[in-house]
């Protein structure tokens, strides 16, 4: 089972209010705020499609470009020492910090 949709490369985070019967949620991956929200899983799927083509739609109307989700680039603070220890793990490896860090992330991902 999964808690996401899938729709244009646009990645929607699925929840459900009990209080409100409802199913809600988010498009990850990007700063614009899309949201959507169905009281089935047909009208849930249907709102988060309708929320990235609208969002698609306004961009191009305004002339900006739309968000890539996941562009493979994040900023990411963490304590000194252990940026430290990290770059130093890395160049005794002889590897780059990003490789390093791309390294641990998937190790520790599904």
């Amino acid at each position: 089972m999964s808690n996401y949709l899938n729709y244009k490369g646009y990645k929607g985070d699925i929840k459900y209010s009990e209080e409100d019967d409802v199913f809600h949620g988010k498009v990850i991956g990007i700063k614009s705020l899309l949201s959507f929200e169905g009281d089935s899983v047909a009208s849930l799927k249907s709102d988060f499609r309708s929320a990235v083509d609208e969002y698609i739609e306004h961009c191009s109307k305004i002339g900006k470009d739309t968000e890539k989700p996941f562009k493979g680039s994040f900023n990411v603070r963490i304590d000194s020492d252990l940026h430290q220890k990290a770059v130093v793990t890395a160049a005794t490896n002889g590897i780059s910090l990003n490789s390093f860090v791309e390294e641990a992330i998937r190790k520790s991902v599904l």
